[in-house]
């Protein structure tokens, strides 16, 4: 029984819930749901899922090369870089680029960067079959003004390849002292371009609003953090003193977040008890989560900005209100991750990352590698970057006025 109650602790202290497709070079922020830390009985099913291991690994093999490698190896070996070399080799060798793990470094810079103010170039990364891709560069800091691109692959680091490194390899290489310069190779439509980024401070908002003419309110939503829902219960008090009738969310650019912080937004547009997204582990759902029944938004004219460079939790709220019929999509094709990782905090130190589960949208669409299409493709042209025009939104400020 004490190992049972051990076991349990060890889930509901240890265990959080991605929703995110990737490390943050802007300050290592991968994030992470809360789910696990507070109730969601309100809105989740869970129904669990005990899978056991086929067959014990034989550790006679990784005795053997330690014991080689100490008889033999010249030069010094520390101890604790050889264990951390084991655990990071068993969790590469499971073949998923959002499956790691996390040393002692990166779990603290992990740990503290959740708080949202970091120093690097202000650009989400995620991982192909081969390079390290930028998701999405965020407007305002190093990465967006020296030109970075979503969907640009990152071949070179300070002039070493990126091939075959994990994006957590990536993060450490590429972030760094505010005032302090990185150099990136860039592969972009089959043309080779050369970076070089000075670092700055990075502290983003999570929720930015903005009214447009007497009636239409903007919530733009740059990650799902622990804030983003009050922040967002904010703005919706704010514009119905204001007397907004018709609202554009915008998570253009967006890479996702806390999943408990992507259930609560798309809650505020959906009657309680809506589905708003399933999760499967092998073809059977263990978990579906429901609307909160707090839809402050709920019934107002609604429009979604989404582009290639939203993802993840993003994906989960467009997809959740597309298929509830709560709002329009307009934009283009998201990013496309459809997998769920949990966090786990280890006995001896680092992190785990794992992926646990694929999720579906109320419709029952896995959207991984795929994306969700918006019900208006609008494209913004390399003009329209120059100019400083936006069409996406105007042709969402249209619609809204139409209606």
């Amino acid at each position: 029984m004490a190992e049972q109650d051990k076991k349990f602790k060890l889930f509901t202290l240890k265990n959080l819930k991605l929703a995110a497709v990737f490390i943050a070079v802007f300050g290592f922020g991968m994030f992470v749901s809360e789910a696990n830390l507070i109730n969601l009985d309100k809105y989740i099913q869970i129904k669990g899922v005990n899978q056991q291991p086929s067959e014990q690994l034989d550790y006679r093999a990784v005795e053997e090369v330690y014991r080689k490698l100490q008889s033999s190896f010249d030069g010094e070996l520390d101890q604790k870089k050889l264990e951390d070399g084991l655990r990071e080799g068993l969790v590469r060798a499971a073949g998923d680029p959002f499956t790691e793990f996390l040393d002692e470094e990166a779990s603290k810079e992990f740990e503290e960067n959740l708080n949202g103010s970091f120093e690097g170039i202000g650009a989400e990364l995620s991982k192909d079959e081969e390079f390290i891709i930028i998701v999405s560069p965020i407007e305002g800091f190093p990465a967006k003004k020296a030109g970075l691109r979503s969907k640009d692959a990152i071949v070179e680091i300070n002039g070493e390849s990126t091939i075959d490194i994990s994006v957590t390899e990536a993060v450490k290489k590429i972030r760094g002292p505010k005032g302090t310069k990185v150099k990136l190779g860039i592969i972009r439509d089959g043309q080779r371009l050369d970076f070089e980024i000075t670092r700055a401070t990075i502290s983003i908002p999570s929720v930015k609003t903005e009214k447009i003419g007497k009636d239409i309110g903007v919530v733009r939503i740059s990650r799902f953090g622990e804030d983003t829902e009050g922040l967002a219960r904010q703005a919706a008090a704010e514009f119905k003193a204001a007397n907004v009738s018709r609202v554009i969310l915008d998570l253009r650019g967006n890479p996702g977040g806390l999943l408990g912080s992507s259930v609560d937004v798309a809650s505020a547009w959906l009657e309680e008890g809506k589905t708003i997204l399933q999760e499967k582990r092998g073809g059977e759902v263990i978990e579906t989560y429901f609307a909160s029944g707090n839809s402050v938004f709920n019934g107002v004219k609604t429009v979604v900005l989404i582009d290639g460079g939203s993802a993840s939790a993003s994906e989960i709220v467009a997809g959740a209100l597309k298929d509830n019929k709560a709002a329009v999509l307009i934009g283009e094709e998201s990013f496309g991750k459809g997998s769920v990782q949990d966090v786990n905090r280890l006995d001896f130190g680092g992190i785990l990352k794992v992926t646990v589960a694929r999720w579906f949208t109320p419709s029952g669409v896995n959207i991984d590698k795929d994306g969700i299409k918006p019900d208006k493709q609008v494209k913004i042209t390399e003009q329209d970057i120059k100019v400083g025009k936006d069409p996406q939104e105007a042709a969402a400020i249209a619609y809204l006025r139409k209606l």
